[in-house]
C-alpha cells in the first residue's frame, strides 16, 4: 500500500530538548553567549546596588536603581522593537552589544580610578536599560530566523533556563567576587563575558526584516495587535498573572509576621519561584509535543494564580517554598508557549514591534503587581493580598478565556494570530 508518510511523532523526552542547540550552530553560539553575558549582567547589577549603597548608606538610593532602569526599558522597549522591524538586527543587535559592553568597561574603569559617583552609576544604568530594549526585540526576532517552528518551543525553554541560572547564579557570584576583589573585578569580568555574545552575533548572517518598507510606526505594531485577538489574549492573561498575583514586595513582611524570620527568610522566598522556573526548564522535554498552546497558557497562567493563592494560606515555611517554587515551574511553562506563540502567530516584519511590547508589559506589569499587593496589604492583611490575589488572578482569566474563546482553541500547526 502506497501513501503519503505520516510525519514522526516528537520523542518522549523528559530533560529540556537540545535539539535546537546540536541542529543550529548560529542559535548555539547566540545561547552560549547570552548564557554568559546573563551571567555577567546579573553580577553587574549586584555590584552597582551595593556600590550606591556604600556610598550613600540609603536604601531609598538602592531603590532609585530600579527606578532609572524602568523608565529607559520602557519608553526604548516600543521604539526597540520599531527600530528592529525597520533594520538589520543583526546589526542591531550587535551595536547594542557593544554599547553593554563599553558600558560594563567605564563602570570598571571607574571603580579602578576610584572615581565613586552616585550620578554616574545612575547614568549607566539608565543606558544599559536603553541598549537592552534595542537588543531584547532584535535578538527575540532572529530566533525564528534560524530554526524551525517545530523547535521554537524548545528554543525558548533553552532561553528560560538562561535566564533563571542567570538570575540564581549572577547575584551569588557578584557578592563574592565584590567580596574578594571589590567593585572594578565584577564590572570588567562584565565586560570579559561580552566577548562570546559579540562573537555569536558577528558570525550571524544578515538578519533584515521581512516585508520591510523603510520606517516602522510604533502605532502600527499597537493596531496590528489591536486586531489579533490569539495575540491579544496572550499579552492579557500574563497581566493577570503579573498585576494580581504578585506577591514579591509582601515577602519581607511575612518573612518575620508569618515565619519569625529574617532576611535570610526573605532570601529563600525570592529563590523558590527562581528554582522552580529553572526545573520547569531543566525539565521541559515534553512541551514540544503540546499543539495547543492557548489551552497549554491558560493551564500554567491558572496553575500559577492557585499555587500563589494556597502560598497564602500556608504558615510552614517549607510548604510555602514549594508553593512558591510551583508558581515559578508554572511560570516557566507559561513563558515558553507565550513566546512561541508570538513568534509563530506574528509576521516576521512585526515581530520587533510586538516584542517590544513584551518588554514594556514585562517591565511594567510586575511594578503594578507590588503596588496593588502592597496597597491591599495594608488596608487588609498579607494574606488577603495573596490568596485574594491569586484567586483574582483565576477569575479574570476565567473571564478573559470565556470572551476570547478561539484563544483554547489555538493550534501551533496551523498559529493564526
Amino acid at each position: 500500500m502506497t501513501g503519503t508518510a505520516s510525519p514522526p511523532r516528537p520523542k518522549r523526552r523528559v530533560f529540556a530538548d537540545l535539539t535546537p542547540l546540536r541542529t543550529s550552530a548560529h542559535y548555539r553560539r547566540l545561547w552560549v553567549g547570552g548564557t554568559i553575558s546573563w551571567m555577567g549582567q546579573a553580577m553587574t547589577a549586584l555590584a552597582i546596588s551595593l556600590q550606591v549603597y556604600e556610598i550613600t548608606g540609603s536604601s531609598f538610593s538602592v531603590g532609585l536603581v530600579g527606578l532609572f532602569s524602568l523608565v529607559p526599558l520602557v519608553v526604548f522597549g516600543l521604539y526597540g522593537g520599531a527600530i528592529a522591524d525597520t533594520v538589520d538586527r543583526r546589526k542591531l543587535g550587535l551595536h547594542s552589544q557593544i554599547g553593554l559592553t563599553v558600558l560594563s568597561s567605564g563602570l570598571a574603569a571607574a571603580a579602578l580610578l576610584e572615581y565613586h559617583r552616585v550620578w554616574l552609576l545612575y547614568t549607566v544604568v539608565a543606558l544599559q536599560a536603553v541598549c537592552g530594549a534595542l537588543n531584547g526585540p532584535a535578538r527575540s526576532a532572529m530566533i525564528p530566523k534560524l530554526l524551525p517552528p517545530e523547535q521554537l518551543p524548545a528554543a525558548n525553554a533553552l532561553g528560560s533556563v538562561t535566564m533563571t541560572s542567570g538570575t540564581m547564579l549572577g547575584p551569588v557570584l557578584g557578592g563574592l567576587i565584590v567580596g574578594w576583589w571589590g567593585y572594578q573585578a565584577a564590572y570588567l569580568i562584565d565586560a570579559v563575558t561580552f566577548i562570546a555574545a559579540l562573537y555569536a552575533m558577528w558570525r550571524l548572517p544578515a538578519m533584515l526584516p521581512e516585508g520591510r518598507t523603510g520606517r516602522a510606526s510604533v502605532m502600527d505594531g499597537l493596531r496590528f495587535l489591536g486586531t489579533r485577538p490569539n495575540l491579544r489574549m496572550n499579552f492579557f492573561s500574563d497581566m493577570a498573572a503579573m498585576i494580581f498575583a504578585q506577591p514579591k514586595a509582601l515577602f519581607p513582611a511575612i518573612a518575620v509576621l508569618w515565619y519569625g524570620g529574617d532576611a535570610k527568610t526573605v532570601g529563600m522566598l525570592v529563590a523558590a519561584p527562581a528554582v522552580g522556573a529553572l526545573l520547569g526548564g531543566v525539565f521541559s522535554g515534553w512541551q514540544g509535543r503540546i499543539r495547543r498552546h492557548g489551552l497549554a497558557i491558560l493551564l500554567s497562567v491558572a496553575a500559577w494564580g492557585l499555587a500563589i493563592a494556597v502560598f497564602g494560606m500556608t504558615r510552614n515555611l517549607w510548604l510555602g517554598l514549594f508553593f512558591l517554587a510551583l508558581a515559578g515551574c508554572a511560570d516557566t511553562i507559561s513563558m515558553v508557549f507565550r513566546s512561541t506563540m508570538m513568534q509563530t502567530a506574528t509576521p516576521d516584519g512585526m515581530r520587533g514591534r510586538l516584542q517590544g511590547v513584551y518588554i514594556v508589559v514585562v517591565a511594567g506589569g510586575p511594578r503594578l503587581g507590588d503596588f496593588l499587593a502592597g496597597t491591599v496589604a495594608d488596608l487588609t492583611s498579607p494574606a488577603v493580598a495573596i490568596t485574594g490575589g491569586g484567586l483574582a488572578c483565576v477569575v479574570v482569566l476565567a473571564l478573559l478565556a470565556a470572551r476570547w474563546r478561539s484563544f483554547a482553541r489555538y493550534d501551533s500547526r496551523s498559529p493564526q494570530a
